[in-house]
């Protein structure tokens, strides 16, 4: 039975607060200011500064958990939000998004973009350069939503965004509507176009205000227009809530759902359209899946042979150039291969009749789960070794205001865990995401060719792709892994 976490004790009225999101922006502002601060003017060893320590560890641990437990807790409170508020207050953004570039490919490029540069300079091991990331990200949020109606940011550009939306596929909540009849009964879609002071004298109760006619703004809309009657799950959802504030029916709650059950679902979803016929969507769900083996790949040890083996092949000693091959490789070229041999395996067994790109487009989001299980495991393992860090890295921070009473930082701490717990733990989330990415391919093809043997040859190829998944990301993390952020090893 779904429970609705709006409703729930201490934590249902604070959600429901229409100020609890400015309230977690603004904390987060404060972090990523700390960060930046840090990061151009505080030491340049990665363990001693914040920079080096609470976006690589602590941030990235938190977002794996938050997304396996609760949903997007991140885009709720992202702070890179406050300068895109003051944006469209400043300049209006009355621009429509370009229509060539109302898709993920943009995105799905940035984040190749983004992970490459990660390890090409060492992105971890610089608060320098991780401030100025920080820096772009604000200014890019400013600029882009200062210029463009709605959030053409967060739908169409932000990388860590797409990460979210993708992985939230899994996670057992989504913001829903709590009753399909009162919505049905309603004429003024306060949800999409936001609720506005209604002008005296004018009967607004039968249909939806006019632009002309809707005076002042109360309550902003869904600015990814995401309209909440024909909303399906959690793709480019940022949990603002805006849809809770403007509902003058209080008909939108925070609903808890079986995790990843989306991901077999295919109805016409609000703002998104139906997965099947969406291969940009597809194209992000492989990219973010391989990445997740390919970014743990960057930190274990035996990449430094392969990258010497590519160095040789290419004539190069270029690091940028080498690394740039392996990602094009490992999250582009490889994964698009073997997902084209299971999308014609699966047609020709099911016996569907659709092309290659038709099966992928439909199939390639059963992989969400064993990349995300990855993700939980590669990210868990440094939040877990490295997660109190933040206790010495905070006595530091304090004497380097001047502020003497937090005493000597004990660089000795660092697990949250005993070591010994680590890779059961991580093995336990890859192999349950192994499992529920079989449960989804099968789920899947039940929806595509029907129930019986059909369903089970067309679920066949993807279950042994995420098989092999598995395998790949059980011999990762058997593999001796950098251990970023802390003095243990990087």
């Amino acid at each position: 039975m779904s429970r609705d976490l709006l409703k729930a004790p201490l934590l249902g009225p604070f959600l429901g607060w229409r100020h609890a999101r400015t309230v977690l922006q603004v904390v987060m502002l404060a972090v990523a200011v700390l960060v930046m601060v840090d990061g151009f003017w505080g030491p340049q060893l990665a363990p001693k500064n914040m920079a080096g320590v609470l976006p690589w560890v602590h941030w990235r641990g938190f977002v794996a958990l938050a997304l396996l437990v609760a949903g997007n807790l991140f885009c709720m409170a992202c702070p890179f939000m406050l300068p895109r508020r003051l944006a469209k207050k400043l300049f209006r953004g009355e621009r429509h998004w370009p229509r060539l570039l109302r898709t993920k490919w943009l995105a799905l490029l940035l984040l190749l973009v983004f992970l490459w540069a990660y390890e090409a300079y060492d992105l971890w091991s610089s608060p320098f350069l991780t401030a100025w990331l920080a820096l772009a990200y604000f200014a890019a949020a400013f600029v882009i939503d200062g210029f463009f109606r709605g959030a053409a940011f967060c739908k169409h550009v932000c990388p860590i965004g797409q990460f979210h939306f993708v992985n939230s596929l899994a996670s057992p909540t989504e913001v829903a509507i709590r009753s399909p009849e009162v919505c049905a009964a309603c004429r003024t879609r306060d949800c999409i176009v936001g609720r506005y002071e209604k002008p005296r004298g004018l009967d607004t109760g039968t249909t939806a205000l006019r632009p002309r006619e809707r005076g002042k703004l109360l309550q902003s809309g869904c600015e990814l227009w995401l309209y909440q009657e024909t909303k399906a799950g959690n793709m480019d959802c940022t949990f603002c809530l805006e849809c809770v504030h403007a509902c003058p029916h209080d008909n939108v709650g925070i609903l808890t759902r079986p995790p990843a059950s989306e991901l077999w679902e295919d109805p016409q979803r609000a703002g998104v359209g139906r997965f099947s016929r969406r291969p940009d969507l597809a194209a992000l769900a492989l990219f973010l899946t391989s990445a997740a083996f390919i970014n743990a790949l960057g930190m274990v040890t035996p990449v430094y042979a392969l990258e010497e083996w590519i160095g040789r092949a290419l004539g190069t000693t270029s690091e940028p150039l080498v690394l740039g091959t392996l990602f094009l490789t490992g999250t582009v070229a490889l994964p698009g291969l073997l997902a084209a041999g299971a999308a014609k395996t699966s047609a020709v067994l099911s016996k569907s009749g659709r092309s290659v790109i038709q099966e992928a487009t439909r199939y390639a989001y059963a992989l969400v789960p064993v990349g995300f299980g990855m993700w939980i495991a590669h990210y868990l393992f440094h939040f877990l070794i490295g997660g109190l860090t933040i206790i010495p890295l905070t006595q530091e921070y304090l004497g380097f205001l001047g502020f003497s009473f937090a005493g000597t930082p004990a660089w000795a701490l660092g697990p949250l865990v005993p070591e010994a717990w680590l890779l059961p733990l991580e093995l336990l989330f890859l192999e349950l995401g192994f499992l529920v990415s079989v449960a989804v391919a099968y789920r899947i093809g039940l929806r595509e060719v029907g129930p019986g043997a059909r369903a089970a040859k067309a679920a066949a190829p993807w279950g042994l792709l995420a098989f092999l998944l598995s395998l790949a990301g059980i011999w990762l993390l058997l593999q001796p892994m950098e251990m970023r952020g802390t003095f243990m090893g990087g």
